[in-house]
């Protein structure tokens, strides 16, 4: 269990969420573009800490990128070339579940890219992010941290949880084995890729919530000043008393029975 009550982690997190508004709101003015890279083992926390930053973000503004397996034809394409597609446009933000990282992890652990393909991977990244960050795009790379005793406890929730029972697959379970495997790949991951212009950063995620406090304070502290007065809206009163809803061609349901 969290050392934090609810209350008092959304305490901590909804100020924080009005920083990530206001930096939303400095990118589209600005033309900025801000992509950040969750990785970390099964069950780390990747999808809660994304959900805590884009919550009150506009989805226009705000993509989450989860791919799945690759298509026979995206595996025949260069091995970024799927991520390409997904990067932001001016004033948008990217928040990859996953990435190209996968050739550095699961793929290699899983047997799914062969080691000269992982080889290959692990020389072209810091040049096709050197480029990235060249071109301009805010890059943020994050590892979050998780105890085999943390994740073997998730698991079991996720199996005995109807509502989480779609984040278990196959792949989860075997990965399970090979824990040690997926250590030995993610260092040799970060002695190659962590780099002065797209530097890792590593988070304890133990505890989900310090973890996404922590994680979003840190993305907040690395980005530019992004302080900027938002728009003056003019909200008259109406003109007459509020007006009751009238419908002819349907009515709506009956509301739910409590």
């Amino acid at each position: 269990m969290s050392k934090l009550k609810r209350e008092q982690y959304q305490a901590l997190l909804e100020p924080m969420q009005v920083e990530l508004a206001n930096a939303a709101r400095w990118l589209q003015h600005t033309g900025r573009r801000l992509v950040v890279v969750f990785e970390g083992r099964d069950t780390a926390g990747k999808g809660g800490a994304i959900q805590a930053i884009h919550e009150h973000i506009n989805p226009r503004q705000c993509r989450v990128v989860a791919l799945p397996k690759p298509s026979e034809r995206e595996a025949g394409q260069w091995y970024f070339q799927r991520y390409v597609e997904q990067l932001p446009a001016a004033g948008e933000i990217v928040l990859f579940d996953r990435s190209w990282y996968n050739r550095a992890g699961v793929e290699k652990v899983m047997g799914f890219a062969s080691d000269t393909q992982v080889t290959a991977f692990l020389k072209a990244a810091p040049l096709f992010e050197k480029q990235l960050v060249d071109d301009g795009i805010l890059l943020f790379k994050y590892w979050l941290c998780c105890d085999q005793e943390k994740q073997e406890k998730r698991f079991t929730d996720r199996l005995h949880d109807p509502l989480k029972g779609w984040k278990l697959s196959p792949i989860d379970l075997e990965a399970r084995s090979r824990y040690r495997a997926y250590t030995e790949a993610r260092e040799a991951m970060l002695d190659a890729t962590h780099t002065r212009h797209a530097p890792w950063t590593l988070v304890d995620f133990n505890d989900q919530k310090l973890g996404r406090l922590s994680l979003i304070r840190d993305l907040l502290d690395r980005l530019p000043d992004t302080r900027i007065d938002a728009p003056a809206i003019t909200f008259p009163p109406l003109a007459s008393h509020p007006a009751c809803e009238h419908y002819g061609a349907l009515e709506p349901i009956p509301a739910f029975k409590v």
